[in-house]
């Protein structure tokens, strides 16, 4: 506040910036007390006045109490002793408008309380009825003193001007009354602490008593004339009679003991030229001999021309606070704690013992430079530690240890006048009790860290297997033990479940148990307590039967499993060196084992479940594939083991008519035995909607309409392909299905390309049907998204790793060349290599089949005549191809069934008939036609001349049927071929 005036009122003149710059030189140095002193001597100065007071704010009312007095006697300043908030006096009236107050000449005095409490204003000219009137021709000047906007106290200046103060005047007023509150708000208790001048009655307040209790005495010494003004208290510490005092400051000086007097004068010289307080400490010699010691504080006043006018100050003796300093000297000396001090040059100017002995100086210390004495204290790092608490001003403390005997010590360094104190303070014995303290606390929060992980562990451990190692894993190192075993109880578990043997560590003779067993395990289940065996000897006292020499370990401790409160097993640790157990360690352990037997039994269940739901989704897979002239397949299925549920994942192999082929991956979204069983409904619909040979699209759509009818949380990708072998084209259909890879005999590993349609129970017909050719003896990958697709792994990087898999490369070996590796090590492959490590959430379902292309010499067509010639054509054509391909036996048989075929294309079909004949498992003839009426068996009456056709193809041939195309239809028939030609 004090800097926004400065900067925004006029420019001060070089006199009223000295006295500003005298505030914060001076009051910073000098009491609450002193600075009220100092103030209203300044203020009077300043106007030239003939007096002044400064009052002090009092209490919550804003009263004000009388705090000093500047060149006023005693009779004049006695009514103002008191002032309350709301009189009409001078000072309280500036204190409450909060600005500057002048009282004309002439006006009346009133005190306030003391000179009549409630009396009337009487303006401007008048303060009060019953007061004495100010001298004739003066005013009294008040200036409020605040601090961010709170009064502290007023100024009140007597003055013989006939003109109130000019605007620059007043302007320097405020500003200085602003620097005095800055200076005493950085100090509490202000009212408190102010002090009462030399001249004010005993009875005045409890502070004069108490500073008279301690013999404080004022004085004032008038620079230009050399007269000092002492109070009674001040003669007293001197030793000087009031009527023996001449009132001169040679007097004064003459007193001060010859030792100290040059250094007092030449203080006393600089504060003048400094124009600056000074505080000093020295010895006098009384008139009656006696020798003593005493503290001064002094201060300057100005006159209106800035000259040095008066320095006015305190007084009092310190003789028995020097003898209460040598007593603390005394105690310091044989404390317990080294102690040090140095000056501002780093002498040691005092040490005690304890200081000498830890720094090895045997009490050569004293007066030396502290590093050239002890140079030791370099490895404390007390040089640099010394210049920081220094310029800081502030105590510093570290801890260092003491080169050679290897102690640790606590330094605090603190900076007082002139110099710094050291204390040294031995933690040694408490740094120990520290580490320990913390390596325990260790110890414990890495057990609760190692609790808390065991518990997490054994929370997500699915399987037995899992439940053994997370529990050796975890408890082993919690206890210090060399190994665990788990005997698991044979009736809870079959021997061998959980593969206790090979993960339950080293050594040993124990896997599996009964609950009654003889020995430790038993006992420690039949008492359901543990059972510590702290040696060998122990060991073999309590169980002589037992062979110690096969036991490794020097002690056992047996953990009984009880779960549901049924005994499932027990809980061996084995240690190399004799073992005590403590209460708490008890109690820790006996908690472990209940989580350990309720995780074995919950994983007992697990494993009983997950074998149950595996075994039945495997039960709806093809058991077997089968062995196809167009294609060789392998298919391996994967469950997912994150669960105990079963997927949905499927695969199939469909032989079709005319060698072809058709190749099935589906995958039921979700797990369970609902989805189980849906898997299963759907590879049985896709069966039989195979068997009349519809297209893969219409497949789709009848597949859509029976998961739709599911419910609207039913949903299943599926990938339908047909192989062709006589053509080697491949026709597929994806509802939301990943496309299949494809080798290709150039080792070119390539996905199909098609626009998946989505998945079923979600779309709508129609659905889109690819069609591709394949080179003979490719490679075809079927797979479903879960053998690609993990938490954190996009489904692009697992058909990258797929197809580095079936590829080859060195980043995914894979089966080489495809005919030289059977397909099931390449299906082993692919799930080993390609599924993402970790535990799979997903199932997975691979089909591999390799292609083949039937020879061109195995296959025969012709072009019929629409005409009834057509079926002679058909007799002659198939007589010379089965004379041909070596299967004359099967003439007869064959002539009967295309000539009946053809002759049904003649008489109710349309368009020209085409005759397909075809060597392969089987021999197979297909009649092709325009016409899509489909043929009927019919049940002809004795009379009927005809409708006998179809029951004739029925009866001669192994397997007969139709299939659409894309111009019509066509009849096939299948007849086996002689066993010793197949």
């Amino acid at each position: 506040m004090t800097e926004q005036r400065a900067s925004t009122g006029r420019r001060l003149g070089d006199r009223e910036a000295a006295r500003l710059r005298l505030v914060e030189t001076v009051a910073g140095g000098l009491a609450d007390g002193e600075v009220w002193s100092f103030a209203i001597d300044q203020a009077v100065a300043f106007l030239g006045g003939v007096g002044g007071m400064a009052h002090v704010g009092e209490g919550a009312d804003g009263d004000l109490r009388l705090a000093a007095v500047c060149g006023l006697p005693r009779r004049l300043a006695e009514p103002w002793q008191e002032l309350g908030a709301a009189d009409a006096a001078t000072p309280a009236r500036a204190v409450r408008e909060r600005r500057i107050v002048r009282t004309a000449a002439g006006a009346r005095v009133d005190g306030g309380r003391r000179a009549g409490e409630g009396a009337e204003g009487d303006g401007e000219n008048g303060e009060g009825e019953d007061g004495g009137r100010l001298p004739t021709g003066t005013a009294l000047v008040a200036v409020p003193v605040t601090t961010t906007g709170s009064p502290l106290g007023v100024l009140t200046v007597l003055t013989s001007a006939a003109e109130p103060p000019d605007a620059a005047s007043e302007d320097f007023l405020r500003r200085f009354a602003d620097r005095i509150g800055d200076r005493l708000r950085r100090s509490r208790g202000t009212a408190e602490t102010a002090r009462p001048t030399w001249w004010q009655e005993p009875s005045g307040s409890q502070l004069l008593r108490a500073m008279r209790a301690i013999d404080v005495g004022a004085w004032e010494w008038e620079v230009g004339t050399g007269r000092l003004i002492a109070d009674d208290a001040a003669l007293e510490v001197f030793g000087l009679p009031r009527e023996d005092f001449d009132d001169r400051v040679e007097t004064w000086v003459g007193l001060i003991h010859p030792d100290d007097a040059a250094g007092v004068l030449a203080e006393v010289d600089r504060a003048i030229r400094h124009r600056n307080a000074y505080s000093l400490e020295y010895r006098i010699c009384r008139p009656d001999g006696a020798v003593i010691w005493l503290e001064a504080r002094g201060y300057l006043t100005f006159g209106a021309h800035d000259e040095v006018r008066r320095m006015s100050g305190t007084v009092w003796e310190t003789t028995g606070t020097r003898q209460a300093l040598d007593s603390v000297s005394r105690a310091l000396r044989h404390m317990s704690d080294a102690f040090l001090a140095v000056d501002d040059q780093w002498r040691v100017v005092y040490c005690n013992v304890e200081a000498e002995r830890v720094l090895g100086a045997d009490g050569r210390l004293l007066g030396r430079v502290l590093w050239d004495a002890a140079p030791d204290t370099a490895s404390f790092g007390l040089p640099e530690r010394y210049e920081q608490a220094v310029a800081r001003g502030t105590a510093v403390g570290f801890e260092v240890r003491a080169p050679g005997t290897g102690s640790w010590y606590h330094m605090r360094l603190v900076a007082v006048p002139g110099g710094l104190t050291v204390y040294f303070t031995d933690i040694t014995a408490r740094r120990a009790q520290a580490i320990e303290g913390a390596r325990a606390d260790h110890v414990r929060s890495e057990r609760a860290t190692r609790l808390a992980e065991l518990t997490g562990a054994l929370a997500q451990a699915l399987t037995v297997e899992d439940v053994v190692r997370v529990t050796a894993d975890g408890i082993v190192p919690l206890t210090g033990a060399a190994d665990l075993r788990l005997l698991l109880v044979e009736e809870g578990l079959r021997p061998g479940d959980g593969g206790a043997e090979a993960l339950a560590g080293r050594g040993g003779r124990f896997s599996t148990m009964s609950g009654t067993a003889p020995g430790p395990a038993g006992d420690a289940l039949r008492d359901r307590v543990p059972k510590l065996i702290a040696s060998r000897e122990e060991l073999d006292a309590a169980h002589p039967s037992m062979d110690v020499s096969s036991v490794d370990g020097e002690s056992w401790l047996f953990l009984p499993l009880i779960a549901s409160g049924r005994p499932t097993g027990c809980c061996v640790l084995r240690f190399d060196r004799p073992r005590t157990l403590g209460e708490e360690e008890r109690t820790l352990l006996m908690a472990l084992s209940g989580l350990v037997a309720h995780a074995l039994e919950r994983a007992r269940l697990y494993d009983e479940e997950h074998s149950r739901a595996d075994k039945l989704q495997r039960g709806l897979l093809p058991q077997t594939l089968p062995a196809l002239p167009a294609v060789t397949p392998a298919a391996r299925y994967v469950p997912a083991d994150t669960g105990s549920q079963v997927g949905g994942d499927w695969y199939d192999v469909i032989p079709l008519s005319a060698e072809r082929v058709a190749l099935v991956v589906g995958d039921v979204m979700g797990h369970g035995l609902t989805e189980a069983v849906t898997m299963g409904r759907l590879r049985t619909a896709v069966r039989t909607l195979t068997d009349p040979e519809i297209p893969p699209d219409e497949l789709f759509a009848r597949l859509g309409v029976m998961v739709a009818d599911l419910g609207d949380s039913a949903y299943a990708t599926c990938l339908y392909a047909v192989y062709d072998p006589t053509n080697r084209s491949l026709a597929y259909a994806s509802a939301g299905h990943p496309p299949p890879a494809v080798r290709l005999p150039d080792g070119t590993v390539r996905f199909l390309e098609m626009q998946p349609d989505p998945p079923l129970g979600a779309g709508v017909p129609p659905f889109s049907v690819n069609e591709t050719v394949l080179p003979p003896e490719s490679l075809l990958v079927l797979y479903t998204d879960g053998l690609v697709e993990a938490p954190g792994s996009g489904i692009e990087a697992g058909m990258d790793r797929l197809a580095a898999r079936i590829a080859g490369r060195p980043d995914g070996p894979g089966p080489g060349e495809p005919g030289g590796v059977p397909l099931g090590v390449l299906c082993d492959s692919l799930t080993s290599g390609v599924l993402p490590p970790g535990r799979r959430t997903d199932d997975a379902a691979v089909l591999a089949v390799l292609t083949h292309g039937l020879p061109e010499r195995d296959v025969a067509c012709w072009e019929l005549p629409q005409d009834p010639v057509a079926a002679g054509q058909a007799r002659e054509h198939v007589r010379d191809q089965l004379d041909a391909w070596s299967l004359d036996h099967l003439a007869m048989t064959t002539e009967l069934l295309v000539s009946e075929l053809v002759a049904n294309v003649v008489r109710h079909a349309s368009g020209p008939a085409r005759l397909r004949m075809i060597r392969g498992r089987t021999l197979i003839c297909e009649v092709s036609d325009d016409s899509l009426t489909t043929p009927r068996v019919r049940h002809a009456s004795d009379t009927d001349e005809g409708g006998r056709g179809l029951q004739l193809v029925a009866s001669l041939s192994h397997r007969w049927g139709t299939r659409y195309t894309d111009s019509g239809k066509c009849i096939w028939t299948e007849q086996l071929r002689s066993p010793d030609l197949v």
